[in-house]
């Protein structure tokens, strides 16, 4: 078993750590362009995947509800987010993209090229055993994807 300080672990943890970086770096600039913070697309783009509770957002992105709130009130306000009734228990507000935020979204991740473009480079199977190695290190189970 490989210990956590041999060269190779470090390098892995080095590679990872700058692919999140330059991840983060290129979604902070796409935002930009539609006068954005990161955190702000990236909440977009997490609703144009479903609408959701506020604090779903909260676990998905690792932060504070009240944090999430703050996001959510200043996309609503630039109309780009609606919070409605969930129709499985009408106490609970979700957060959904409005037709002008759906479109914002879409066009965020076309201007994503970083992480599609070397990943366009490997074939179907490497991306797969990619995916599938993440998957494993997030302790998720892989075995029936």
């Amino acid at each position: 078993m490989a210990t956590r300080t041999d060269p190779l672990t470090l390098e892995v943890v080095e590679l990872i750590g700058t692919v999140v970086a330059r991840y983060y770096e290129e979604y902070d600039r796409a935002a930009a362009t539609h006068s954005l913070t990161g955190a702000q697309a990236r909440v977009l783009g997490l609703l144009s995947l479903e609408p959701m509770p506020m604090r779903k957002i909260a676990q998905k992105l690792k932060c504070e509800p009240s944090n999430v709130t703050g996001i959510v009130d200043r996309l609503e306000a630039r109309e780009l987010v609606e919070r409605r009734p969930d129709p499985a228990d009408r106490r609970v507000k979700l957060a959904a993209p409005t037709e002008r935020g759906a479109r914002t979204a879409r066009e965020l991740r076309d201007g994503l090229h970083f992480a599609r473009e070397p990943l366009a480079g490997l074939s179907d199977a490497e991306r797969r055993v990619l995916r599938d190695l993440l998957r494993r290190m997030l302790g998720e189970d892989v075995s029936g994807a």
